[in-house]
């Protein structure tokens, strides 16, 4: 593809995006593999897409890690894993007040998803409850969405967190299905698949996403958005790998930044209408490029990460009003 070419084939992307077409494989591999002089048409044509959904909004979440570093599970990318050595917080689950504490926070940083994240394979019963009794007194003071991230469920569970008010649960895909077994040994991928959607049975919106920079080829990433396009995941969060020492991937390096663009108008030109939420890693490997995230993507996370840290709150904000865009603030 040339670049005299390249603008009337990126638009016809976006056209098919809205018309509601996937975009084939080797229109996804033409997307990844564009030569870096056409990375401003092509965000561009991201743009159309998301601004035909979103407009210029953007939605801001913030993570609480709420159980750190005692997880049994051996994810190669995780600082929190039972394989990593990094040194991390070590701690049960959270008390009520002090989720209560972060929810506050969450409010102060504009932030209109609060996200309780808890490491480890799937919580227990006394977990379960001490997040729900939390949930529950959150939505009853504070406008605020709630989602959740405590690992595979069991039968039950996810219909008592609907009922408490959780209003999106995350359970990321991660990587390829032919990729998985290469990042994770002790669950599969169809473990995954599995609890995506016994969250949708029971009426929580379905927030599922990839880590990008694990190994994955090309081909692999464009069958990653299919898949979370097939599973109608309604928030994607696109994590690039911040390679932490002490875990097995500590080597891996960091995606381009101009990779990292055209992986977003990806995911936006095959999931055109779903929440692209650009999440872990975005400092490290986006860098200065982070503000052109925002023409695929509608959604940030504010603050820290679960073991790392983010960049200032006031940056964050910066860069949405330099870029001509505005928080989106829940009506709830």
């Amino acid at each position: 593809m040339n670049m005299i070419a390249a603008v009337p084939a990126w638009d016809a992307f976006a056209k098919k995006a809205l018309d509601g077409e996937p975009l084939t494989v080797e229109e996804g591999l033409a997307v990844l593999e564009a030569n870096d002089d056409e990375l401003l048409p092509l965000m561009q044509a991201a743009f159309r897409v998301r601004k035909h959904y979103y407009g210029k909004k953007v939605k801001l979440n913030m993570i609480i890690n709420a159980k750190s570093g005692l997880c049994p599970e051996d994810c190669g990318y995780c600082s929190q894993s039972i394989v990593s050595t990094a040194p991390v917080p070590k701690y049960t689950l959270l008390e009520k007040d002090t989720l209560l504490a972060g929810a506050r926070e969450a409010m102060a940083r504009k932030a209109g998803t609060y996200c309780i994240v808890a490491a480890g394979r799937g919580p227990t019963e006394r977990e379960l409850a001490q997040v729900v009794d939390a949930v529950k007194e959150i939505r009853a003071t504070m406008p605020l969405k709630i989602c959740a991230c405590l690992g595979i469920l069991k039968d039950g569970q996810a219909k008592r967190l609907a009922e408490a008010g959780v209003d999106r649960y995350n359970h990321n895909l991660n990587t390829s299905k032919a990729n998985y077994p290469s990042i994770t040994t002790t669950h599969t991928y169809d473990q995954r698949i599995e609890t995506v959607e016994k969250v949708k049975m029971h009426g929580m919106s379905p927030c599922s996403g990839v880590i990008i920079g694990m190994g994955e080829t090309n081909q692999e990433m464009i069958e990653m958005a299919y898949a979370l396009r097939e599973l109608d995941a309604d928030s994607i969060p696109i994590n690039f790998l911040n390679a932490i020492p002490g875990t097995p991937l500590e080597h891996a390096g960091r995606i381009p930044a101009m990779k990292a663009l055209k992986v977003l108008a990806l995911f936006r030109f095959i999931c055109p209408a779903k929440e692209i939420r650009v999440a872990g890693g975005r400092e490290v490997n986006l860098r200065s490029l982070q503000p052109l995230s925002l023409y695929a993507a509608n959604s940030l996370f504010v603050g820290d990460y679960l073991t790392t840290a983010g960049q200032a709150i006031t940056a964050d904000h910066q860069i949405i009003e330099d870029m001509g865009f505005e928080i989106e603030l829940n009506a709830r």
